[in-house]
C-alpha cells in the first residue's frame, strides 16, 4: 500500500522536577541543601531513512511520544534525562504543523534529522536557591512539559526522470525494462495506482532514478482521475519525459494537453527541462518519429517497451541532459570569493 499522506500527534517528554534535600552527614549537622535538578524530556525527531518508500507505519499509529526525565535526587543528582523519539520517513517528507500550516522542516537525504518537537527543561532543585543569606532553602522548580504538535507528513518523491502521460501510455511497461522495477502492466487504464521508482543502470557504474506518475487526465490539476493526488510526485523531478503512445489519434493534441495540465498545476513545474517519448514503437516495425511541434523539448525520440527498440538511445540522452543538469547546480553553488 503506497500512503503518502498522514497526520500524527507527536508529544516530547515532560522534564523531571527539581528535588528538596539537606545533606545529613556524620559530623555536619548542618550540611545545607543539595537537590538536584530534573532531567530534560526526550525529544522528537523526524529521520530520513532510504530503506523505507512509503509512510505507511504512520497509518496504523497516529500518537508518539518521548520518555519523560526523571526527577532530581539527594547529593546533588540531576535526574536521568528522557529518551527522544525517532520517526524513520523515506526521503522527500514534507513536515508541516497542522494548526499553522508552517513547514517545519524537510527530509531530502538519508539521515537528515529534524527536531519536530522538543522536550521540557528540568526543574532546579534547592541547592540552586541557596545563598549567603537563604541558606535553607525549600524552594523546587517543577520540570517543563514537552511540545504536543500535531504533524502532517507528505512524501514527494525524488526521481531524476518522472514519466509523464496518460493513462495506458506505455509508462509501467518502460520502467520496467529499463530498470529492475515491477510495476503491474494491464491492457487497461489507470493500472498504476502509485508511483513507482525504478533505477536505472547504465556502464561504468552511472545510475539514475525514473518515477513512473499514474496516469495523467485533462482536468488532473483540478483533482480528476488521481489528479492532485500523485502531481504532486513529478515536483521534485529533475526531467520530465512526457510519453505519447505511437498511435495516438492526435499526438500533437495529447502533447499540449499534457503540458498545459502541467503547467495549470505548477508554472515552475512546466519550466523544467523535458523531452518527449513516443512509445510502442513496435507496432511500426521500424524507427519511426511522427512530427510533432514542441515548446522547447532537449530530444524527440520513438522506443518499444515491449520491443526494446530504441531504449540505449533514450537512456543515452537522459543520462547527458541530468550530468549537465547537475554541473549546472554545482556551479551555482560555488560562490566566488571575491564577490562582496
Amino acid at each position: 500500500m503506497f500512503i503518502d499522506r498522514v497526520v500524527v500527534r507527536v508529544t516530547a517528554g515532560t522534564g523531571g522536577s527539581g528535588c528538596t534535600s539537606f545533606r545529613r552527614e556524620w559530623r555536619e549537622p548542618m550540611g545545607g541543601p543539595d537537590g538536584g535538578e530534573g532531567g530534560h524530556g526526550g525529544d522528537v525527531i523526524v529521520r530520513g531513512d532510504h530503506n523505507l518508500a512509503t509512510l505507511l507505519d504512520y497509518k496504523y499509529r497516529d500518537h508518539w511520544e518521548a520518555e519523560r526525565g526523571e526527577h532530581g535526587m539527594g547529593a546533588n543528582k540531576t535526574g536521568r534525562s528522557g529518551e527522544s523519539v525517532v520517526l524513520p520517513v523515506p526521503p522527500g517528507t514534507i513536515i508541516k504543523d497542522t494548526e499553522t500550516g508552517e513547514i517545519i522542516g524537510e527530509i531530502l537525504l538519508n539521515g537528515d534529522e529534524v527536531v519536530v518537537a522538543r522536550g521540557g527543561r528540568g526543574g532546579k532543585g534547592n541547592s540552586f536557591f541557596a545563598t549567603a543569606t537563604h541558606q535553607s532553602p525549600r524552594e523546587w522548580q517543577p520540570g517543563e512539559e514537552g511540545q504536543l504538535r500535531m504533524l502532517e507528513l507528505e512524501l514527494k518523491l525524488i526521481a531524476d526522470i518522472g514519466l509523464v502521460g496518460q493513462p495506458n501510455a506505455g509508462k509501467s511497461t518502460l520502467l520496467s525494462v529499463i530498470s529492475a522495477a515491477r510495476p503491474k502492466i494491464a491492457d487497461y487504464p489507470f493500472t498504476t495506482l502509485s508511483p513507482n521508482l525504478g533505477v536505472v543502470q547504465l556502464s561504468d557504474r552511472r545510475t539514475f532514478v525514473v518515477a513512473d506518475i499514474p496516469g495523467i487526465i485533462e482536468g488532473a490539476h483540478e483533482g480528476k482521475g488521481l489528479g492532485l493526488q500523485f502531481l504532486r510526485h513529478i515536483e521534485r523531478t529533475r526531467v520530465l519525459a512526457f510519453l505519447i503512445p505511437i498511435d495516438a489519434m492526435d499526438v500533437q493534441a495529447e502533447y499540449d494537453q499534457l503540458r498545459n495540465e502541467i503547467r495549470q498545476y505548477s508554472a515552475e513545474l512546466a519550466d523544467k527541462p523535458h523531452c518527449v517519448v513516443f512509445t510502442k514503437l513496435d507496432l511500426f516495425g521500424e524507427q519511426y518519429v511522427p512530427e510533432i511541434v514542441t515548446q522547447g523539448a532537449f530530444s524527440v525520440t520513438s522506443v518499444s517497451g515491449a520491443g526494446r527498440m530504441g531504449l540505449d538511445e533514450l537512456k543515452d540522452a537522459w543520462w547527458r541532459k541530468i550530468l549537465e543538469l547537475k554541473k549546472a547546480e554545482q556551479a551555482s553553488t560555488v560562490r566566488d570569493p571575491f564577490a562582496p
